[in-house]
């Protein structure tokens, strides 16, 4: 499982996905993640809106092995769903 997640060093929720995919790593070997911080890199609004498709009015924008997940809510929920829960404290 690979996750890039689009965001911002300075946003509270990507510094969540960030952190919760250190965990995941940390305790799963087939996971790992890729961050992407768009203003460093220079990733418009109308840019990040053609990489997922759709309006963007929050970071992060998260994909998982090439699918479209959404922000963190939907990627801790897709996260409870795929890894043992006993496996990794979900907050």
């Amino acid at each position: 499982m690979y996750a890039v997640i689009f965001g911002s060093n300075n946003c509270k929720y990507c510094i969540f996905a960030k952190e919760l995919s250190e965990k995941i790593k940390s305790i799963n070997s087939g996971f790992d993640y890729k961050f992407i911080d768009i203003y460093s890199e220079g990733i418009t609004e109308e840019e990040l809106f053609k990489i997922v498709g759709k309006k963007i009015e929050t970071i992060p924008q998260i994909f998982i092995d090439k699918k479209y997940i959404g922000g963190f809510t939907e990627f801790k929920t897709y996260i409870k769903k795929t890894i043992n829960k006993k496996d990794i404290k979900l907050s």
